[in-house]
């Protein structure tokens, strides 16, 4: 999902536990002048934000089980360190799967400790199929584009009408990338890891992944356990059920992370008049949306626009007040301007959200199997729909073309491990992306792992936004290997408090587009 907007600050209470330190020359890298094989070829890139970044690009192999055959190119992003003590490579993913990470390196490097983060190689990569990486993968340009049949298929018409559209998405990559499909999955990009680690000539990795970059962390850490000196997850996605049972269980998540933003809209009545009673403020919305389904605002935000805009809101509450501003124009006002301008900041999805989606599809519908029978698709989605109707049919057409997929899938990864040295995982407990329960079973499947959990926290990406309890297990844990142990509850190591919730605007003039660009802005779009 689209993500952007200011991270809200405040303070948060570190929760009493003991400290385990791994040394810090562990499994050191090898040092900064150790010769080794020519590595990237870096150059100066920089921008206003970051203006040290470097950029380069990788040949890998399509097929890494054919080495010598097909190359296609990744493209990398460093900020180099600084410090005399190296501690390596720091390999960074924000997820999606689809997102690009070419940024996020400049993003990491610039909100650690400087003193931590001038002892590593912060590095970004834009996956296979992503972004800058070539082949740059974009099966049908426009599948997004306003307006889209109503999600929710209240008649056969419109069900045939979404199952068109998925089919013709599945057909528009088979007939594009048919010899490209194959390899785009989570193990093939974990492979590429290790050949950005061969490159770079380092021993071992230090890796922090964000959302599905914590899956992709998990299998390469699974494949190449002796070559991880250190593994940061942050909101974790569960792998014990991926894709389809996952999707299931996140439509379940988000609709309570929905009816969370209408009950604070209520709490905040006297800002948005829309009623201090959630159930009555959960009518309106659903009363916006289906005046919407016969009459779409500006002729672009219909049924199916506006839970594209208001899902981003299920990722990061910092998102809920210009989401209510808009709410309550469009409901009080019949103002429909504040409503298409919150789309097209939130919901609209351009040339990078076509490339991200195609790379998101592919590498779920490769990466496991899917039900081919629509009767089953049907049959749980109405199912999950009676309980949680914000996102479950948004949800099951966003994947709907792994029904069709035109690639055999592979079989998920298992990726308990014992074999790595201490992990630090970080989960909140109302994440609705990726839910707490995801961050308890891999702490459990990674042998010596710690879990840091934000109590009562809702947002997706929780380090480095803000949250200085969480930042100083993630800083201490860099610098010199030290994990939090043991006193937390539902099997967390450590508890940290939640940062106060967002207020209403101050003024209502204010526009999404003033927002600055955070580490929500960075992460991929679906997990």
């Amino acid at each position: 999902m689209r993500q952007r907007a200011a991270v809200l600050c405040g303070a948060a209470v570190i929760a009493a536990g003991a400290l385990t330190a791994v040394p810090a020359e562990a499994s050191a890298p090898r040092p900064a002048g150790t010769s080794h094989a020519a590595g990237p070829s870096w150059k100066k890139c920089g921008t206003d934000d970051y203006p040290t970044l470097q950029c380069a690009s990788l040949e890998v192999p399509l097929d890494h089980a054919r080495p010598s055959g097909r190359r296609i190119t990744l493209a990398l992003s460093r900020i180099p360190h600084t410090a005399k003590k190296y501690q390596g490579p720091l390999l960074v993913n924000p997820g999606g799967p689809g997102g690009s990470g070419l940024t996020l390196a400049g993003f990491v490097a610039s909100s650690l400790p400087k003193d931590v983060a001038a002892q590593y190689d912060v590095i970004g990569f834009d996956p296979r199929g992503v972004g800058e990486s070539k082949p740059s993968l974009d099966c049908l340009p426009g599948h997004f584009a306003p307006v889209r049949p109503d999600s929710v298929p209240a008649t056969p018409a419109v069900e045939q009408a979404n199952v068109t559209r998925a089919r013709s998405f599945a057909e528009a990559c088979r007939e594009k990338y048919a010899d490209v499909l194959p390899y785009i999955d989570t193990v093939s990009a974990a492979q590429d890891l290790e050949a950005i680690r061969r490159a770079l000539g380092a021993e071992r990795i230090n890796y922090v992944g964000y959302s599905y970059g914590t899956y992709l962390g998990a299998v390469y850490a699974k494949l190449h356990p002796d070559r991880v000196r250190r593994l940061v997850l942050d909101s974790v996605v569960d792998p014990t059920d991926v894709w389809y049972d996952a999707n299931l269980s996140q439509d379940h998540a988000f609709n309570d992370r929905h009816r969370a933003f209408l009950a604070w809209v209520a709490r905040h009545d006297a800002a948005y008049g829309l009623g201090s009673d959630p159930e009555r403020v959960e009518t309106r919305w659903y009363a916006m949306r289906s005046a919407l389904a016969k009459q779409p605002a500006g002729g672009k935000v219909g049924a199916s626009e506006l839970e594209d805009t208001f899902i981003p809101g299920g990722y990061y509450d910092g998102y809920w007040p210009y989401l209510a501003e808009a709410f309550a124009a469009y409901a009080n006002d019949e103002d429909t301007g504040p409503l298409v301008e919150a789309y097209q900041n939130f919901g609209a999805v351009d040339a990078a959200g076509d490339n991200a989606y195609s790379v998101y599809t592919a590498v779920q519908c490769r990466d496991a199997g899917w039900p081919s029978d629509w009767d089953e698709w049907r049959d749980d989605n109405w199912g999950v729909y009676g309980k949680a109707p914000f996102m479950a049919w948004s949800n099951a057409w966003y994947n709907a073309p792994c029904a069709f997929w035109p690639t055999a899938p592979r079989q998920p990864v298992d990726v308990t491990n014992s074999e790595l040295p201490p992990a630090l995982l970080f989960q909140a407990t109302g994440d609705a992306a990726t839910p707490y329960e995801g961050g308890v079973t891999v702490h459990r499947l990674l042998r010596g792992s710690s879990l840091v959990v934000e109590e009562g926290g809702g947002n997706h990406g929780v380090t480095l936004s803000g949250n200085n309890c969480l930042d100083r297990h993630l800083a201490a844990y860099l610098a010199d290997g030290t994990v939090p142990s043991g006193g937390g509850n539902g099997g967390a190591d450590a508890v940290c408090a939640a940062l106060p919730g967002p207020e209403p605007l101050k003024s209502k003039a204010a526009s999404t587009s003033s927002r600055g660009s955070t580490l929500h802005g960075l992460l991929g779009h679906r997990r």
